[in-house]
């Protein structure tokens, strides 16, 4: 168990690579630089427009520009919760509110490990507009992969279903300029805006802790709404 501080600090000396991953197969590999959270939800709003500051990696943006919520969602590829939410909420959250120009979705980088992170590098690698599609198929599949005794070769399976060669993988991984930035994400995420579990949410600046349930979403998103 390590604290925030600790796992801050220690981010950056995890150069990815896929022999790391590799080496790290196996029960081992969800424990390599995890941060135990304690899941207590906090009232807390931030300031939207800082939110917003372009940051070590260019937004993925889901939705209209101009829509009058935003919603940006701090997760991990291994956090369960994340999957959850990703399953039974997301869809209702895309269908009702992203694609009717209501709601403007960003998902941000936030690995709780090593092999959350690899998942993170391959969605970044995937090529335009994949994104959302592999990140999609990793919650989806999370028990196939995240805690397969072999995450490595599980990755690279999904990455080649996603179009991805073993070669652009093992590139892919083996980026330490990408590793970084998305460190600098994660540790902007702890330091500026108080991330301390997965997932986390802003809704126009406003903190929400914990997989939302639909109704959930729905009584957030309301008075910010109104008749829209």
């Amino acid at each position: 168990m390590i604290d925030r501080r600790r796992f801050i600090e220690g981010l950056g000396t995890a150069a990815l690579t896929t022999a790391a991953l590799v080496a790290l197969s196996g029960p081992d590999a969800l424990n390599f630089g995890k941060m135990s959270f304690i899941g207590a939800a906090e009232a807390q709003t931030v300031d939207a427009a800082k939110l917003l500051e372009p940051g070590a990696l260019p937004d993925q943006v889901l939705g209209k520009a101009d829509a009058p919520v935003t919603i940006i969602e701090y997760a991990s590829m291994t956090c369960g919760h994340c999957a959850h939410f990703h399953a039974t909420t997301f869809p209702v959250l895309k269908e009702k509110y992203i694609d009717t120009g209501k709601v403007r979705f960003i998902l941000r980088e936030f690995p709780l490990d090593i092999v959350a992170k690899a998942a993170f590098m391959l969605a970044r690698c995937a090529g335009e507009g994949k994104y959302y599609p592999l990140t999609d198929t990793l919650f989806d599949n999370q028990k196939a992969w995240a805690f397969n005794n072999n995450p490595a070769q599980a990755l690279l399976a999904i990455a080649k279903q996603s179009g991805m060669t073993e070669q652009q993988f093992n590139t892919c991984l083996n980026d330490a300029k990408l590793a970084g930035q998305i460190d600098e994400v994660a540790q902007r995420g702890a330091k500026d805006f108080g991330i301390d579990s997965t997932p986390t949410f802003f809704i126009n600046g406003k903190k929400v802790s914990g997989a939302m349930s639909t109704e959930e979403l729905d009584k957030e998103l309301a008075p910010l709404l109104g008749a829209n």
